[in-house]
């Protein structure tokens, strides 16, 4: 299974989660995982779009894990009304959906990160406090779809970009990938913030994971 992305950093102390599905069952399980886990606190949960907005309106909470399939206009729509009832919230969209212009819809639109349903509980808690932190997340097993699929100003990875990639999830500094790819220190800073970004990454680690499990670099 692939390792949870997460930036170093920790979430803040006491993080105020309100949960959005319309599925009863599925909140229940979601609540029994985060109100376990240190530091995390379910002070809410909403079956539909308008209880959404005033359970948010009401608590203000930190973070927002909301359903992207919910009935009526959906989730990824509902999260311009949630964000301007409480705008200090982080929405983490939660689904069944891998797709990855279900993903890029959900970000573009204001989302700060995106799991999937059959995420491992740690992943989960992992996942709330990323976006807590103020930390882009999306769950390793969309890297590759999302490095593959997103169009436009974000456009997949470069052949060059998989190089340079590959470099520094072997651990090479940029000033030994330029040496070794023929090209300038800056141009390879500018790869690698490249990357960084279409992959929505924070970290190496990340980018080792992520190389691990493409098959550009093999296990240690």
């Amino acid at each position: 299974m692939l390792r949870r992305y997460t930036r170093s950093s920790v979430a803040p102390v006491d993080t105020r989660v309100l949960l959005v599905d319309d599925h009863a069952v599925v909140r229940a399980g979601i609540r029994l995982v985060l109100d376990g886990a240190p530091g995390i606190t379910v002070v809410g949960e909403a079956g539909t779009e308008e209880r959404a907005v005033v359970m948010a309106r009401a608590h203000q909470p930190d973070v927002i894990v909301l359903d992207v399939l919910l009935p009526g206009k959906g989730g990824i729509e509902l999260i311009a009304e949630l964000l301007e009832v409480s705008p200090q919230s982080k929405v983490l969209m939660l689904s069944s959906s891998a797709e990855p212009g279900t993903v890029e819809r959900a970000l573009d639109a204001g989302a700060t990160g995106y799991s999937i349903k059959r995420a491992t509980d740690t992943d989960l808690i992992a996942a709330v406090q990323a976006v807590a932190a103020e930390s882009n997340y999306v769950h390793p097993e969309l890297g590759a779809a999302l490095a593959t699929g997103r169009r436009g100003s974000t456009g997949p990875l470069s052949s060059r970009e998989l190089d340079v990639l590959r470099l520094v999830a072997l651990g090479h500094t940029n000033q030994e990938i330029a040496k070794e790819l023929f090209i300038s220190t800056r141009t390879t800073e500018m790869h690698r913030a490249s990357i960084m970004r279409k992959l929505h990454f924070d970290t190496r680690a990340q980018l080792v994971n992520y190389a691990l499990a493409n098959g550009l670099i093999g296990p240690a």
